[in-house]
C-alpha cells in the first residue's frame, strides 16, 4: 500500500500546482457562486417606494407611501428617482418609462381591497395548507438542476485527467521506470486516489461557494430540511461515480500512446457519461418518473440519477440502498477489468493497442 499512497501523493504534488487546476477550480468557485445570485438579480426589486398624492392606500407588502403636496411635486419624485411609481388620488399611476409588473399588481390589488373596505364587505382570506414536499418542490428541483450540471462537470473532468496522465507517462515511456518501483495496480490506484482527492477538493470549493452564496443572498432560508444529508449524498455518489469512470479512463487511455488519440479512445465512455447526464437532467424535473425510478438503481446511471432524485424529491431507503450496493459492485467489477487491461497494454507503446487483443 506505501506504493500507492506515494503514487497518490506524487499525483497531488504534480497536479495542483499547475496553472490548469487553480484556473478551474476559481472558475468552479466563480460560477457556483454567480449562479446564487442570478435569482436575486433577476426577482426585481424587494420593495418600492411611492408618492402618493390624496389619500393614502391600504398597506401593500413591500410597498412605502410617501405623502406629496400635489401632483407635479410626485411626478418630479417620480422622474428624480426618489419614487419608483406615483399614485394620483387613487385614480391613476405614473411612472418613469414602463411600470414595473410586480408594483403594478401590488397598487392594483391594495386599490382593490380598498374599494371592498369602503364598500362595507368583509372578505376572509382563504387559509392554505401545504405538505413540506410542496413548500420545497421548487427550491428542490434548482438544487438537483444544479447538481447535475456539477456532478457532470467534475466528473468527466477527473477521469479525463486520469486517462491523459496514463497516456502521457506510456508516450514519454515514464511508466517503464515507475514499474521497477511500484506494482502495476498501485500505479494505476494510487493515480486514481490521488487525482480523485484533487476532484473532491473541487466538490467541496463548489458546495462551500454555493453555500456561502446562498447565505449571503437569503437563498439559505429556503433550503428545504435535510440539506445535510443531500451534500453528503452528492460526495459518497461522486466517489462511486468518479471511481467507475476514472477505472474505465485509465484501461481505454492505456491502450494509445499518444493524447491526440485520447478523445478517440475515450468516445465509448464519453457517450456513456452524455447518456448518464441526459436521464439526470430528466430525473431532476420528473424524479418519479418510471424511467428515473429504473435507472437510478442501474449503474453507472446511479452515480448521477439517484443523488439527483435524492435533491428533488423524497426516495425510499430501500431504493437508495439497492442502487448503493449495486453500484459497489459495478466499481468493483469495473476497476478489476480496468486493472487487468492497463497491466497488459500500459508498457505496449507505438500503434493503438486493441481491447479486445488485451482481453484475450
Amino acid at each position: 500500500m506505501n506504493g500507492l499512497w506515494l503514487v497518490a501523493d506524487r499525483e497531488i504534488r504534480t497536479r495542483i500546482r499547475t496553472r490548469g487546476f487553480l484556473i478551474s477550480l476559481g472558475l468552479s468557485a466563480l460560477l457556483v457562486v454567480a449562479l446564487a445570485f442570478v435569482p436575486k438579480l433577476l426577482g426585481g426589486k424587494d420593495a418600492y417606494e411611492v408618492a402618493v398624492v390624496g389619500a393614502v392606500p391600504v398597506a401593500a407588502q413591500d410597498v412605502t407611501y410617501t405623502k406629496y403636496p400635489d401632483e407635479a411635486a410626485a411626478r418630479k419624485a417620480v422622474s428624480g428617482g426618489k419614487a419608483d411609481a406615483a399614485l394620483i388620488d387613487d385614480q391613476k399611476v405614473v411612472s418613469e418609462g414602463e411600470l414595473d409588473q410586480r408594483l403594478g399588481l401590488l397598487l392594483e390589488s391594495a386599490h382593490r381591497e380598498g374599494k371592498i373596505k369602503a364598500s362595507g364587505l368583509v372578505i376572509t382570506p382563504l387559509q392554505v395548507e401545504t405538505g413540506a414536499t410542496a413548500q420545497y418542490q421548487s427550491v428542490r428541483t434548482g438544487i438537483a438542476t444544479l447538481l447535475v450540471m456539477v456532478l457532470f462537470f467534475l466528473l468527466i473532468y477527473s477521469s479525463m485527467y486520469v486517462a491523459m496522465g496514463v497516456v502521457e507517462e506510456k508516450g514519454s515511456r515514464i511508466v517503464e521506470i515507475l514499474l521497477a518501483a511500484v506494482r502495476p495496480w498501485q500505479l494505476l490506484g494510487g493515480k486514481i486516489v490521488g487525482l480523485g482527492l484533487l476532484g473532491l477538493l473541487n466538490l467541496a470549493v463548489v458546495i462551500g461557494g454555493g453555500l456561502i452564496a446562498a447565505s449571503a443572498t437569503g437563498l439559505a432560508a429556503d433550503f428545504p430540511p435535510g440539506m445535510g444529508g443531500i451534500v453528503i449524498s452528492t460526495v459518497v455518489w461522486f466517489v462511486l461515480g468518479y471511481a467507475f469512470f476514472s477505472a474505465l479512463a485509465a484501461a481505454f487511455g492505456s491502450l494509445v500512446s499518444r493524447q491526440e488519440e485520447v478523445n478517440s479512445v475515450l468516445t465509448p465512455m464519453t457517450m456513456l457519461m452524455t447518456l448518464t447526464y441526459l436521464v439526470a437532467y430528466f430525473a431532476a424535473v420528473e424524479p418519479e418518473g418510471t424511467l428515473a425510478r429504473i435507472l437510478s438503481v442501474v449503474p453507472p446511471f446511479s452515480s448521477m440519477v439517484m443523488p439527483v432524485r435524492t435533491a428533488a424529491a423524497d426516495v425510499p431507503i430501500v431504493e437508495i440502498v439497492l442502487s448503493a450496493g449495486l453500484m459497489v459492485v459495478a466499481v468493483v467489477a469495473v476497476l478489476f477489468a480496468g486493472a487487468r487491461v492497463y497491466n497488459r497494454a500500459v508498457v505496449r507503446t507505438g500503434a493503438r493497442v486493441k481491447l479486445a487483443e488485451v482481453l484475450r
